[in-house]
């Protein structure tokens, strides 16, 4: 997904940034106490950012997880809507097939009847 892509881009941006910064510290003309000073500061500020960065991303995958049931539970009712909307109009044409028919018998009953009213007896 383009989330963890994110992810990963960002946790190697914070890797880089942390390598980058001891091999300058290591190279610049400091005393050995001046420069594990300098990496522990910078060590220290890292682990914060990423600290902070892992927070906001839980937050974010929270509310994501949160959107994304909502809008699941949404679908699930719009379906059930539609379904149960079409089980009224099955239902319905059901009813008018069977009053349709019963009409149609009786129309046809009625016609046999009067031919066989109509109609003398030997």
């Amino acid at each position: 997904m383009n989330n963890s892509r994110g992810v990963e881009f960002l946790a190697g941006f914070l890797l880089g940034g942390i390598v980058g910064a001891a091999v300058a510290l290591l190279m610049a003309p400091a005393s050995g106490e001046e420069t594990r000073e300098q990496l522990r500061e910078r060590g220290i500020e890292l682990r914060n950012r990423g600290e902070e960065f892992s927070g906001e991303a839980m937050q974010r995958a929270s509310v994501m997880a949160e959107e994304g049931q909502k809008r699941a539970a949404e679908m699930q009712e719009r379906s059930r809507l539609a379904l149960e909307e079409q089980k009224s109009r099955l239902q319905e044409a059901i009813d008018a097939g069977k009053q349709a028919a019963a009409q149609r018998r009786n129309d046809l009953m009625g016609r046999f009847e009067s031919d066989k009213a109509a109609k003398p007896s030997n």
